[in-house]
C-alpha cells in the first residue's frame, strides 16, 4: 500500500481513488511504468502510455477517466494498443460512470473530514 499523502497526483480524482485503495488496504503504485506503444525506426518512442495505477497484488494496471467523450475513447484506444503490444499485461479503463459508482459507494467511510465541502 502506498500512502496517498506522499504522492503528487496529476488529478484530484487520482488522489481520491488512492485514498479509497488505502482504505480497503489495496496495495498500489502510481504511474510506475511507461509503455512504448509505437516506436520510430530509430527506436525512439512515437506514442507511449503511462497507466495511472498498478495494483501489484492483482497484477493489474488501471487508467482512470472522469471525463466523458473523446478523452475516454482515446484512453480506451491506448489500453487496447497496450494489450496488443504487451499481451501479458492486464489493464483496465475505469470510465466516468464506473468511477462515480466506485467513489460514491462508500464515500462516508473513506473520505477524510477535510475533504468535505459545505
Amino acid at each position: 500500500m502506498s500512502g496517498s499523502k506522499r504522492v503528487l497526483f496529476a488529478h484530484k480524482s487520482e488522489e481520491e481513488f488512492a485514498r479509497l485503495l488505502d482504505f480497503y488496504q489495496v496495495r498500489w503504485e502510481y504511474e510506475p511504468r511507461t509503455f512504448v506503444l509505437e516506436a520510430a525506426d530509430d527506436g525512439s518512442p512515437v506514442e507511449s502510455f503511462t497507466p495511472d495505477f498498478y495494483l501489484p497484488d492483482h497484477d493489474l494496471y488501471l487508467e482512470l477517466t472522469t471525463r466523458r467523450g473523446n478523452l475516454s475513447r482515446r484512453k480506451l484506444r491506448k489500453i487496447e494498443k497496450l494489450m496488443q503490444a504487451y499481451p501479458s499485461i492486464r489493464a483496465r479503463l475505469i470510465d466516468p460512470a464506473q468511477f462515480d459508482a466506485i467513489m460514491l459507494g462508500r464515500e462516508n467511510d473513506w473520505r477524510q473530514p477535510e475533504d468535505e465541502t459545505p
